[in-house]
C-alpha cells in the first residue's frame, strides 16, 4: 500500500467513524470553560460546529457536529482525536502547522511526528477547492478554543 493509499484510507475511515461527533448531550468537565464556533462554507455547503473545554491550560474535551463532505468531515474527526489533552499553546500550533501545509499548494509536506493522521491531508493542498473543507473544523476550533482560554 503506497503513502498516498494509506493516506485515503484514513480519510476515508474517519468520515465513516467520526470520532467526537456529537454536540449533544455533551457536558463540560467541572470547572472549565468552553468556547463553541459555529462555521459554514457557503461555496459548498460544509457546516461544523466545534465546542472545545479549556481546564488547567488543556483542552479537557473537544466535540463537534457537522454536515459537507468526507473530507469536512473526516478532517474534524482526526482534529477531535488529536486535540484532547493537548495544551491550548500545543493545539495552536498543530492548527498552524496544518494551515501552513493546506495553502502551500503542495509545496510544505506534512510532518506525521506533529500531525499525527492529519497528516493525511497533505494531497488536499493541491486542490485549492478543497483546501477550505479540510480547514472548516480548524478554523472553529481555534475560535473556539480561544473563546474557552480567554
Amino acid at each position: 500500500m503506497s503513502l498516498d493509499q494509506l493516506y485515503q484510507q484514513i480519510i476515508l475511515d474517519h468520515s465513516k467513524a467520526r470520532h467526537g461527533s456529537g454536540l449533544a448531550g455533551t457536558e463540560a468537565p467541572l470547572g472549565a470553560s468552553t468556547g463553541q464556533s459555529h462555521q459554514l462554507n457557503p461555496v459548498c455547503g460544509d457546516e461544523v460546529t466545534v465546542r472545545v473545554a479549556v481546564e488547567d491550560g488543556k483542552v479537557a474535551q473537544i466535540s463537534w457536529d457537522g454536515a459537507g463532505c468526507s473530507i469536512s468531515m473526516a478532517s474534524a474527526s482526526v482534529l477531535s482525536e488529536l486535540a484532547e489533552g493537548l495544551s491550548v499553546a500545543e493545539l495552536h500550533g498543530i492548527i498552524d502547522s496544518f494551515r501552513e501545509v493546506l495553502r502551500s499548494r503542495g509545496k510544505v509536506h506534512a510532518d506525521p511526528e506533529i500531525l499525527g493522521d492529519a497528516a493525511a491531508f497533505e494531497g488536499v493542498a493541491r486542490y485549492a477547492a478543497r483546501v477550505k473543507c479540510a480547514m472548516i473544523s480548524w478554523v472553529a476550533a481555534e475560535d473556539a478554543v480561544n473563546q474557552a482560554a480567554a
